[in-house]
């Protein structure tokens, strides 16, 4: 459904650092660097048929987060989710909505942790377990 995904930045060097560590774990390589037509400086990270982009926003005004938007990445295990949450706050993220770990509700379980990166994006790191085949 969706081609890519794009945050702004306020300082596109303290994203690449940021979301060269945080994708990094999993497995998204070194972006792909751009300056757009109006001269702003973009990166694209490309991983398993995704696009993730940071860029410097085109009108010149700040960037700014979404309040109630939330961007989730896939996870392949519950080690993933914790990694991907360790390696945000130690690149100048900020751990938000209490530690990686299961939460569940009536619709199932999910493996979830939530960091805001340096501009106040909000991510979300998830790994959904494979639920148990029911008796027939």
């Amino acid at each position: 459904m969706f081609s890519h995904v794009m945050v702004g930045s306020n300082d596109i060097e303290r994203s690449a650092g940021f979301y060269g560590a945080v994708l990094g774990v999993l497995g998204a390589g070194e972006p792909i660097r751009d300056v757009s037509p109006s001269g702003h400086a973009r990166l694209f990270y490309r991983h398993d048929g995704s696009t993730f982009c940071v860029s410097e926003p085109i009108d010149g005004a700040p960037a700014t987060s979404g309040n109630g938007g939330t961007i989730g990445f896939k996870c392949t295990s519950p080690e993933q989710v914790h990694a991907f949450h360790d390696a945000a706050v130690a690149a100048g993220g900020t751990s938000i909505e209490g530690p990686p770990g299961l939460r569940s509700n009536d619709k199932g379980a999910l493996y979830l942790a939530y960091a805001r990166d340096p501009d106040g994006n909000k991510l979300c790191a998830l790994f959904r377990p494979r639920r148990a085949p029911e008796a027939a």
